[in-house]
């Protein structure tokens, strides 16, 4: 049987297409691997459920790094609000001595 182009809906000409694709990896949903020659176009679901599976990874990536960064911020906020409650109790403190001589 042979392969019907999904473009020209006539006989695929395989190598001779610039569409024909070497695909080196992994099932995206079977795991199993993938090593073979094929048109492009017809790899396209395939690539698309694989590129939407990284695409929830790095998303999972990015909203694990903003928690983290927001946690850090929030504890860096408090230090600085009590620095500067200890730098206006010591200035205050001086305007007082100042005061009293």
């Amino acid at each position: 049987m042979t392969k019907k182009c999904p473009l020209l809906k006539k006989a695929c000409i395989e190598s001779d297409c610039a569409f024909w694709t070497h695909m080196l990896g992994m099932h995206p949903q079977t795991g199993a691997p993938v090593d073979q020659w094929g048109c492009a176009v017809t790899w396209l679901p395939l690539l698309l459920v694989e590129n939407s599976r990284h695409a929830r990874g790095v998303q999972a990536a990015v909203e694990s790094a903003r928690n983290e960064i927001t946690a850090r911020q929030d504890v860096l906020n408090c230090a600085v609000r009590v620095a500067r409650q200890s730098a206006n109790q010591v200035e205050g403190g001086q305007h007082e001595q100042l005061r009293d001589r």
